[in-house]
């Protein structure tokens, strides 16, 4: 299995391969992710290299985790990676799974992470106000519909396009 330090450092090709995988333009990108069109192909050429912040609006407009940009581009060393990266980092790193693949399986965990801090700040919420016990610690149904539709969106979508 390959570890993050052997991944590929080409930033460029990881962002043009994402692009065409999302079936978008470079010109629809670079105005996505608010960066102009002549820049963002020499990103993908590798010919210019990326701050971290225009890293994380390209990771925002490819609906990728920006930890998972970041350890493609050299930035996060899995070393370095705070609590939970080892996860994005493990995806991002695995021969196995096609780039559709695991952009979908970093965004299903990244709902799931969200939707486990908001029932913690509920229950933390709950606890100040003195609620019984059953409230705090049931997870409420409302992430839960979140974390399917998050689920059906990610997988849905991928599944279908692996079958083509």
């Amino acid at each position: 299995m390959a570890t993050p330090k052997d991944l590929p450092r080409d930033i460029g090709g990881f962002i043009r391969d994402m692009r065409r995988n999302a079936k978008i333009s470079l010109r629809q990108l670079a105005d996505q992710a608010g960066v102009s069109n002549p820049y963002l192909s020499q990103v993908e050429r590798g010919l210019r290299k990326p701050s971290a912040e225009v890293l994380q609006q390209l990771a925002s407009a490819l609906r990728v985790s920006t930890p998972v940009m970041y350890l493609r581009a050299g930035l996060l060393d899995a070393l370095d990676a705070k609590e939970g990266q080892g996860v994005t980092a493990a995806i991002a790193a695995d021969p196995d799974l096609t780039v559709s693949q695991k952009q979908s399986l970093s965004q299903i965990y990244e709902t799931f992470r969200r939707e486990n801090a908001r029932a913690a700040a509920d229950a933390t919420a709950a606890d100040a106000a003195d609620e019984p016990e059953e409230s705090q610690t049931a997870t409420p149904k409302p992430a839960k519909k979140t974390a399917k539709k998050a689920v059906k969106k990610t997988v849905a979508p991928a599944a279908e396009e692996e079958n083509q």
